[in-house]
């Protein structure tokens, strides 16, 4: 596409509207401005770049993709210039990455920070989305493209009491960028997924005493993280095509190849024997999807899986009440967490672990958290509860489509979209991470998506087509599509946020396309190439 298609649509301030500046929003200014020659204006609530990577600063917290798969992979110069330090990844180097991009290609011009977008309007007269700020400013634009982030709305539980406590309260989410002081100091914790269990282990050495009010035990497995020698930095950057291409065509795109062996039927020294190896040598969806091909699908092989990890919790956990309470009972059908030595943390004398399922939180007091045998004293409360994943964001805006019809009632029943990136009644919205998207590592599938709606409002602009809109037959046809292969799996069967059930009273729903990143490029490129036949189109004109 060259950069001479610079006309705006009479009356808009610009060709589009970017919101967020995480590795979706940041990488689609980019497109749009450098690549497109469109006229851009991108907001982030956050003072600088990052996301959701801005924002979430708790100890202990990075990622569970390698370093070295976590990133752009478009620009293949950045790809040899850049130097991980560890095989995964921590918040503060992903923050000195996204930076570096984002000085790289001079992405901040476009930007207003400490902007929160507060309604989008589809303005049917105009053709345009009417855009207003916090700050009181409104902005008409052709395109508006949400990169709101997957994990970035916060779900902070409604307790009784929560504003009774008179210590410091924080989520993790919202974690104050000056540190918080935890030495010498009474902390408890709400959550054990996979932000608390990270907070778990890093916070247990530093707090006077930590109490863990555990909702739900967790099977997790070692993370083995460490620095890489510049032997094998090297050698991943001398194989990064071979490597990328692998990840697009791959399912859950971590940079390993999926295995093709069952595990239903073999003898368990068999099976352990396999899950050793991947327990020494770390990582979570390692651990579910490069040892077997049917832990996620196939019950018998994900009890193998369950019963090992079982194991490795009665033998690293000295104490047989808290190893009881730490087993998972149910299947291992979440997001495979991983970790740096959560459940041998049970073994520290400052540590105690609450099951809150067995002794219920009554409320939250001045001093503390009640449960129903007593008063835990703290002086620092931590909700690591996680997110209202997927539709927070969009369901807390004002977003309004066709109709006044509001993006809140539209997804009343669950998320919704035509391949995980439009919605039938929202025209010219596009959506990077939109529900029903891709379940996988998350940067991989952020460019596929990005590179797709860049396309597609290529395309429009050289048709000079005025709105794009999925039609309700294709998106319903998604849905079901989403749905149909969701229940394949057993991750249905487990109450977990890849469904929206970590939120009270709303119904599980399938929220992720999960048949693979390699399957769902392959659809959305015939898309494109049938000349985007499951879209409704109007002309400047009409």
């Amino acid at each position: 596409m060259s950069n001479d298609i610079k006309t705006t649509i009479a009356g808009a301030d610009f060709d589009a509207i970017v919101i967020g500046a995480g590795f979706g929003g940041l990488y689609m200014t980019h497109k749009l401005r450098d690549e497109l020659g469109l006229k851009v204006q991108a907001f982030d609530k956050g003072g600088d770049v990052g996301g959701t990577w801005y924002a979430n600063r708790y100890p202990g917290i990075l990622s569970d993709t390698e370093s070295f798969y976590y990133c752009y992979s478009f620009d293949k110069e950045l790809l040899q210039e850049w130097t991980w330090k560890n095989r995964y990844v921590n918040q503060t180097e992903i923050l000195e990455y996204l930076n570096h991009f984002a000085d790289r290609f001079e992405i901040r011009k476009s930007y207003q920070f400490e902007t929160m977008v507060t309604s989008a309007i589809f303005n049917e007269s105009t053709g345009l989305w009417d855009v207003t700020t916090n700050k009181g400013d409104t902005y008409s634009a052709q395109h508006l493209v949400t990169g709101l982030g997957l994990l970035s709305a916060t779900n902070v539980p409604n307790f009784k009491g929560i504003n009774d406590f008179k210590g410091q309260m924080f989520h993790t989410a919202n974690w104050p960028h000056e540190g918080v002081d935890f030495k010498g100091k009474r902390v408890g914790v709400i959550g054990t997924g996979s932000t608390g269990t990270q907070f778990i282990t890093s916070t247990a050495p530093l707090a006077g005493h930590l109490t863990v009010f555990q909702r739900s035990p967790q099977y997790t497995v070692p993370i083995g993280n460490g620095p890489i020698s510049a032997e094998f930095s090297e050698n991943i950057k001398a194989n990064y095509d071979a490597s990328w291409k692998q990840i697009k065509g791959s399912n859950v795109a971590f940079g390993f190849v999926e295995s093709a062996v069952p595990a239903a039927g073999l003898p368990v020294e068999e099976t352990d024997k396999v899950f050793e190896k991947a327990w020494q040598y770390g990582g979570g969806f390692r651990f579910m999807f490069e040892t077997f091909s049917d832990i996620a699908v196939d019950p018998g092989a994900n009890e193998a899986a369950c019963t090992f990890i079982r194991k490795k919790i009665d033998q690293i956990v000295n104490d047989p009440d808290v190893a009881a309470k730490l087993k998972p009972s149910d299947l291992y059908a979440k997001r495979p967490l991983c970790d740096t030595g959560y459940y041998a943390t049970y073994n520290r004398e400052n540590v105690s672990l609450v099951d809150v399922k067995a002794d219920p939180i009554v409320e939250i007091s001045e001093k503390g958290i009640v449960t129903e045998s007593g008063e835990h004293e703290l002086d620092i409360l931590v909700f690591a509860t996680g997110f209202e994943a997927v539709d927070g964001n969009y369901v807390k805006m004002d977003i309004r489509g066709r109709d006044g019809l509001e993006m809140k009632e539209n997804w009343a029943d669950g998320p919704k979209s035509y391949i995980g990136m439009s919605n039938a009644g929202f025209p010219n919205m596009h959506m990077i991470l939109g529900p029903n998207g891709p379940f996988t590592n998350l940067p991989p599938s952020i460019e596929t998506q990005v590179e797709w709606i860049s396309g597609f409002i290529g395309d429009m602009r050289e048709k000079g087509q005025l709105t794009a809109e999925a039609n309700k037959e294709a998106e319903d046809d998604w849905c079901k599509t989403c749905s149909d292969i969701a229940h394949m799996t057993l991750f249905p069967k487990a109450d977990s946020w890849i469904f929206g059930t970590n939120i009270p009273g709303k119904e599980n729903t399938v929220q992720f396309y999960l048949a693979g990143l390699g399957n769902y490029t392959d659809v959305i490129k015939a898309e494109a190439k049938g000349g985007y036949q499951n879209f409704t189109f109007t002309h400047a004109g009409n």
